[in-house]
């Protein structure tokens, strides 16, 4: 396993396989691994002759007063995690190599950015976009997964990947889970013991309004009334939004349907988290 921190290093690894008609499949990620990420790199590893990860803290997606600084690193057990799952190269570049001194370019998925966490988080998802763009520049890959944990990211990616002509295939991979239903997400570790319980309000929120739409109910105002009852009778929960958008567009809708996403975010304590599902979908 080739650990590389050099953009042009990485660049020249990725032209061999290119030439030689071998598959690149990529996951990038900023590090502090759990198994919702060895499930894309397993897949990974199926998909393609030559698997990349990458391990990269993106500084320009965090906005003020967020946790760019605290957010959660562990380089020795991500690389083992990495090993484990067959990764051939892990790519590591250092902020002041991805945003050298004059850097001013972006991407910015206009409408798809805007609602959700794009509301609460200005900026967030421009600097998405812009990183993956780079990223993709750099590793050149033919397909990439994602999970879809971060649904909104997922979404944004494939409008961007197909608005721009990129010749990258986008994988969205299913939400991992403990047992108890809490979504594998690295910010799980700033959770206290008693907030990891209190946490499971998301999921049982969700699991609340899947049996609803599963008895029949479609209104959308009736399904987030019955969530956000079960979130707000977790005392350590506050709700940032319980909202139902179409899957496709992120539009709101009034009446649910199979491919209605409910999009959760809460914050236990000072931790922020998101979960969601899509109706119709296996759960």
């Amino acid at each position: 396993m080739k650990i590389i921190n050099s953009i042009r290093h990485m660049q020249a690894l990725a032209i061999a396989p290119e030439r030689e008609g071998r598959r690149i499949a990529f996951v990038p990620t900023m590090g502090y691994l759990h198994e919702g990420h060895a499930s894309l790199l397993r897949e990974g590893r199926k998909r393609g002759d030559v698997l990349v990860l990458s391990i990269f803290v993106n500084p320009i997606q965090f906005g003020k007063n967020e946790d760019l600084d605290s957010y959660p690193r562990d380089m020795e057990r991500d690389f083992q995690l990495a090993d484990a799952c067959g990764v051939d190269i892990v790519f590591i570049p250092s902020a002041a190599e991805m945003y050298p001194h004059g850097f001013q370019t972006g991407v910015a998925v206009r409408e798809l950015s805007q609602p959700l966490c794009g509301a609460r988080r200005p900026g967030h998802f421009d600097g998405v976009a812009t990183v993956i763009t780079k990223l993709f520049n750099i590793v050149r890959p033919d397909v990439a997964l994602f999970g879809c944990k971060d649904f909104q990211q997922l979404t944004v990616i494939r409008r961007m990947t197909e608005d721009l002509n990129m010749p990258v295939e986008i994988v969205g991979m299913p939400i991992v889970r403990e047992a108890d239903g809490l979504a594998l997400s690295s910010r799980n570790a700033y959770l206290s013991p008693s907030e990891r319980q209190s946490a499971l309000c998301l999921y049982h929120a969700i699991t609340k309004v899947r049996e609803l739409f599963a008895a029949g109910e479609r209104s959308v105002a009736v399904l987030a009334r019955e969530a956000r009852a079960v979130i707000e009778g977790e005392s350590a929960a506050a709700i940032d939004y319980v909202e139902f958008r179409d899957g496709a567009q992120l539009q709101e809708q009034e009446q649910a349907d199979s491919s209605t996403l409910l999009a959760l975010a809460v914050k236990i304590g000072q931790t922020r988290l998101i979960d969601n599902t899509v109706l119709g979908e296996e759960f």
